[in-house]
């Protein structure tokens, strides 16, 4: 049986994104969002109180502009909401692992939720064989270049891919590859941006 996931991330407050997500969101079995839902860790319900409307089971991860607990504080009236971060849920059989935040840390400042590769490896310790992986920050070498053309994305988001070979990768946080997809191995990889990808488990 294939399921259906609609998959997006950093809406960055701009509601009529989210509206547009709502939208589509009733053809699909699971909605995905990987992080950055407000700025500079405010307006995060902004975005929330349009996406609560959403009927289908949601997975969600913080980004580096609000924390996993600022997420699930904006989510608390959003039921079918599931924020993750180093944890796992399963739905209609699939399992799913969430890391939020910006791996590595990020040259913005003290307000940016980040974490170091160390702590991130740490985090994805339990990542489980055979999941999606839902994660704000892109593995290294995959849909992370920046307008400079550097590759910005995490080593152990990397490292974890090919230890476990997830059945995809969920990511955002690179603006400039938003929409583009990659593989590591067999994984397929997709940094979702702010428009969506629509995509089927097989």
């Amino acid at each position: 049986m294939s399921v259906k996931l609609l998959l997006f991330s950093d809406l960055h407050a701009n509601t009529d994104a989210a509206r547009r997500i709502v939208e589509r969101a009733p053809r699909f079995d699971i909605v995905i969002g990987a992080g950055d839902f407000g700025n500079l860790r405010r307006d995060v319900k902004h975005c929330i109180d349009v996406l609560k409307d959403i009927e289908q089971p949601a997975i969600l991860v913080a980004g580096n502009n609000e924390s996993t607990e600022e997420l699930t504080d904006a989510c608390h009236a959003w039921p079918n909401a599931r924020i993750l971060h180093g944890t796992k849920t399963t739905i209609a059989g699939v399992d799913f692992f969430g890391i939020g935040g910006g791996i590595p840390v990020t040259p913005f400042g003290s307000w940016s939720y980040d974490f170091t590769e160390e702590q991130a490896a740490e985090l994805l310790a339990n990542c489980p064989a055979d999941c999606v992986l839902v994660s704000h920050s892109p593995p290294k070498g995959a849909v992370d270049v920046s307008s400079r053309g550097k590759k910005l994305g995490s080593v152990a988001i990397r490292d974890t891919v090919l230890r476990v070979q997830p059945r995809l990768v969920v990511c955002g946080h690179i603006h400039e590859s938003a929409g583009n997809q990659s593989q590591i191995g067999a994984t397929p990889i997709v940094n979702a941006g702010p428009k969506c990808v629509a995509w089927e488990l097989g």
